[in-house]
């Protein structure tokens, strides 16, 4: 399907799960059933409370009512090309304009090869628009960059103009040694200003940022660098995180061993002296492959010309689980995302130029893309960035930040809200927070009695939440609440942004209409999505387009109540959500068999109090080998030395065989009850080759 500027779509989608927002506090009284809280004025407690954002809030808010939010919402849906291509005209620099066809896709496995197209023939940088747009508007003074190290008093910051040169001169570093549009830059950082440095510099002269989270194990890292064949890796010598420290140059030459194995060599790695965690002479080098940053790069320029790059052009690559243990990567492009990312961050923070913002989230997963480095400095946004641990020196760490920077929007997971929530109120309640306007949750939906504790003491109760629903392959926010817009109810992400169609369908891939449960979909592109999988279109069809023809699906289930908000439900497909990372079973198991005395793996997500979900796997040993305590703590090891220690089982249950059916299918809906002990919802067990298994697990359920 394709759209010129101004074509009005004929479309059949009636709006229908925003029709029940006529709702505003003056009207409560329509919906009786349910009671509004004002923001500012009472607690969040009751489980069907409407939180009202206050008359003060919305009077100042980008979107202030859900009559502004329909208007803006029906145009994106029945005029995209028109919505989106006034936004990027009026906000962005092009070198040049896209031509009459603002975007171009295919959605329909049965219609052909599935395609995104977005502001095709647009020339724009990303970086330009995120440092030199901003600079040349009067910005060059402004902070873009706080930087909070892990030690208490340790920081640092970036005017525009200061990172614009250090973009600069990194990137004609990068050009010096052979690096052009469209190579890959593999970036293995923490969360040093140098991380969204790296990115930007990539982006400046067109090379494809591939930025792996600082926690991966040398073998994932090595996995990302023989799919994408990166001319050069960047990484530090190591750092501190809490009072651990983690040796990061030690892991990338693991990783550059194993590569060459797999025949993929790097000339190049990239090494910046993190001298707070570890000192250059200690340091293991190999001459004439390893360079220190600080002994090049400050000797290049300050100035760089961008690289003009067309909207489809790649931007980076970023790896994420799939259900089949080899990392997807999943590819975004420059204009659409750009134009996505900054609009997203405008409106569901109701972002202001005076505000000071600081997302949690690490560079090394989509939120820090996004939400760290790009959406935010598009905007001309203060950030800041946080070195170490939440939790450290102690769990008053965050709150302590807010403060210091007067932080105003604070971005961060369910996983560390619940955390922080554990170790009591006192850690919040020392520090004033009264910086504080907008809070946001990202990476899993958000439980109701958190999403309470993080407004009612967090926020004072005069905070309104963001409780954003996204994904790696989105780009950006699909559905968020817009602070200021619309009543809230304790963990729904509410309803979708601008240009999004979300569905509800079921196992047939039937729409359903009104309150409801299945299988969440998404009709029509959006401009930050995906393109492709890297090198794998026919796995990007296969995982995303095959499943409901028609839809992007999400692999999320999601249901719709009375009232027409969202409620996401978790994964269908078999990936775990840890802590906001998403673990593919299929890896984890395989890290398990790859112990010698392990027969077989089956690998099943479980509730957990802080992290969301757990990773509970069932191992069959090999014969004759016993149960012990030190075999289980292997096998824990044999994961974390393979994926990393985000993906550590948190439950080894000891498994003399596996439920299966006849066919030999694993029957993980059985593992799942047993996993959750919910022993009297096994339902029929009678199709396995093998019913007296079922008995045994149970049997060992606590050993």
């Amino acid at each position: 399907m394709d759209s010129s500027p101004r074509k009005i779509l004929k479309t059949s989608y009636h709006l229908r799960h925003v029709e029940s927002m006529k709702i505003l506090p003056s009207g409560a009284g329509n919906i009786s059933r349910l009671n509004a809280v004002i923001l500012g004025e009472s607690l969040a407690s009751e489980e069907n409370d409407l939180v009202f954002p206050s008359e003060e809030f919305s009077g100042q808010a980008l979107v202030s009512s859900p009559e502004k939010y329909l208007e803006m919402y029906k145009r994106s849906i029945e005029d995209p090309a028109g919505f989106w291509s006034d936004i990027a005209s009026s906000e962005f620099y092009w070198k040049e304009k896209w031509g009459q066809q603002v975007y171009s896709e295919n959605l329909d496995v049965r219609k052909g090869k599935i395609k995104i197209e977005w502001f095709k023939g647009g020339v724009t940088n990303i970086c330009y628009n995120c440092l030199d747009k901003n600079v040349e508007a009067g910005l060059g003074d402004k902070i873009a960059l706080y930087w909070e190290g892990n030690e208490p008093g340790v920081d640092g910051t970036l005017t525009y103009s200061q990172l614009l040169q250090n973009v600069c001169q990194l990137a004609n570093y990068l050009k010096d040694i052979g690096v052009k549009k469209g190579d890959a830059v593999v970036i293995y950082l923490p969360m040093l200003v140098e991380l969204p440095i790296a990115m930007l510099a990539c982006a400046r002269i067109g090379a494809v940022h591939s930025v792996v989270f600082a926690g991966f194990s040398a073998e994932s890292l090595a996995q990302r660098i023989v799919d994408c064949k990166p001319k050069v890796v960047i990484t530090c010598n190591a750092v501190k995180r809490g009072s651990k420290v983690i040796h990061l140059k030690d892991i990338v030459d693991a990783a550059l061993i194993e590569a060459a194995r797999n025949n993929v060599s790097v000339d190049v790695s990239l090494a910046y002296e993190n001298h707070s965690a570890m000192n250059r002479e200690s340091t293991n080098w190999k001459e004439g492959r390893d360079i220190w940053w600080q002994d090049v790069v400050p000797k290049y320029p300050t100035t760089c010309e961008a690289e003009w790059v067309d909207s489809e052009d790649p931007l980076f690559l970023l790896y994420t689980s799939g259900s089949t243990g080899k990392p997807k990567g999943v590819l975004h492009t420059t204009g659409g995302y750009m134009v996505y990312t900054a609009t997203t961050f405008k409106y569901a923070f109701d972002y202001k130029p005076s505000d000071v913002y600081w997302c949690t989230a690490d560079c090394g997963w989509i939120t820090g893309h996004s939400y760290v480095t790009y959406g935010p400095l598009l905007n001309g946004a203060s950030v800041v960035v946080y070195e170490g641990a939440p939790n450290y020196p102690d769990s008053g760490r965050c709150w302590d930040i807010v403060d210091k920077y007067k932080v105003t929007i604070f971005y961060t997971a369910p996983t560390l809200v619940r955390s922080l929530m554990r170790d009591g109120d006192e850690y919040v309640t020392q520090y004033s927070r009264k910086s504080l306007r907008v809070l946001g949750s990202v990476g899993e939906p958000i439980n109701p009695s958190a999403w309470r504790w993080f407004f009612n003491v967090v926020g004072d109760s005069r905070c309104p939440i963001s409780d954003t629903w996204w994904q790696t392959e989105t780009g950006g926010f699909m559905m968020t609440p817009l602070p200021g817009a619309w009543p809230q109810k304790p963990g729904s992400a509410t309803f979708p942004f601008f240009g999004v169609q979300p569905v509800i369908v079921d196992e047939k891939g039937v729409e359903i209409e009104g309150e409801c449960n299945g299988y969440l979909c998404v009709k029509s592109s959006w401009p930050g999505a995906f393109r492709t999988l890297y090198g794998d279109h026919e796995r990007y069809e296969t995982t995303y387009f095959k499943p409901f023809p028609g839809y992007y699906f999400s692999g999320d289930g999601c249901s719709r109540d009375k009232d027409g908000y969202h409620w996401l439900t978790g994964r269908v497909d078999d990936v775990i959500n840890v802590s906001g990372h998403r673990i593919g079973t299929a890896e984890v198991e395989s890290a398990l068999v790859s112990h010698p005395q392990c027969a077989e793996a089956a690998v099943v997500g479980v509730e957990h109090e802080v992290k969301g979900q757990g990773i509970y796997a069932f191992v069959t040993l090999v014969d004759g080998v016993d149960y012990s305590e030190e075999l289980r703590k292997s096998l824990v090891h044999a994961v974390r030395s393979q994926i990393g220690a985000f993906a550590a089982p948190d439950k080894i249950h000891w498994a003399p065989g596996l439920p299966k059916t006849r066919s030999g299918k694993i029957m993980r809906r059985i593992l799942r009850k047993i996993a959750a002990r919910q022993l009297d919802e096994l339902g029929d067990t009678s199709t396995l080759a093998d019913p007296n298994v079922v008995e045994q697990l149970i049997e060992l359920a606590d050993r």
